[in-house]
């Protein structure tokens, strides 16, 4: 039976220290056939240099380069209209896929058939030299991970590694593309792909994770950071999805929670706007029946 063609999304901005890892780990996976897309967006360190040699005869791999920063949603849809396979993977320029990530993907969506439309699985998280800190499971166990659907779940708590995703690219066109008014992607394609689809877990490391300083997941909960405005647009968005008092519920929990988060970084008027968007989903008018 003739496989499926998956594309691998490799985004950099300012990974020249990693990306050659990244490239090469896509290089090496033991499934075929792999389309490999590679988007430096606006670096100002080495990374294009780098890219360029270790694509040197590769003349299968979309290599673009922007002259400035883009931001990471607007780069992804770029890397989705240019992608061929039915299956995607957005892969950081800092991450790397272990050998077996895309064939464990394919096998489990093939065995549980075509209603599971995204997959993730355990990761190694790394350090900046590469050396393992932790699985995401060490905090995360395994039997405590939902499949299927995952919406209510996923307003609940955080449980999927974002970089760990594989998915049809029939989801991210079904949700319309990445939003590019939002900071970050992962929270709002991940509660925008729950909605409509099936999520199944590979409960093993696929994916390589480095934690790296002053990165963007690092930054995020610090007073400013424009992904804190992000989660705010993405509760409302939730709170326009949901369909159930249960749903409201979860997402109420979550709005304390950002509330208490906003208050502890001084960042007041965010507090505000959590705490604005609580009390009206408390309101009759706007509560579920």
């Amino acid at each position: 039976m003739k496989q499926p063609l998956v594309t691998v999304m490799c985004l950099c901005y300012n990974h020249a220290r990693f990306v050659t890892e990244a490239i090469q780990s896509v290089f090496n996976q033991t499934y075929s056939p792999i389309q490999l897309i590679v988007i430096d967006d606006g670096s100002t360190d080495a990374s294009v240099q780098v890219i360029a040699q270790c694509l040197e005869g590769r003349s299968d791999v979309i290599f673009v380069k922007h002259s400035g920063n883009q931001g990471y949603t607007k780069t992804l849809n770029e890397a989705v209209a240019l992608a061929k396979g039915e299956w995607l993977i957005d892969l950081a320029g800092d991450d790397a896929l272990l050998p077996n990530r895309v064939e464990e993907g394919i096998r489990l969506t093939n065995e549980l058939g075509g209603d599971y439309s995204v997959h993730f699985s355990d990761a190694e998280m790394i350090s900046e030299k590469g050396q393992l800190i932790r699985k995401h499971s060490d905090r995360f166990s395994h039997h405590t991970i939902p499949q299927g659907d995952i919406y209510q779940e996923l307003i609940n708590r955080y449980f999927v590694l974002s970089p760990t995703l594989m998915f049809r690219k029939d989801v991210i066109q079904a949700i319309a593309g990445y939003d590019e008014n939002l900071a970050y992607e992962d929270f709002d394609f991940l509660m925008r792909a729950s909605r409509q689809f099936l999520f199944c877990y590979s409960p093993i490391p696929l994916v390589r994770k480095r934690v790296v300083a002053g990165s963007m997941s690092d930054n995020q909960f610090k007073r400013g950071s424009p992904q804190r405005w992000s989660t705010l647009k993405v509760c409302e968005k939730i709170a326009s999805m949901n369909r159930t008092k249960n749903e409201h519920r979860a997402l109420k929990a979550r709005l304390r929670y950002e509330f208490r988060i906003s208050l502890q970084s001084l960042h007041f008027s965010l507090a505000i706007a959590f705490a604005r968007l609580y009390f009206r989903l408390s309101s009759p008018v706007t509560m579920l029946m």
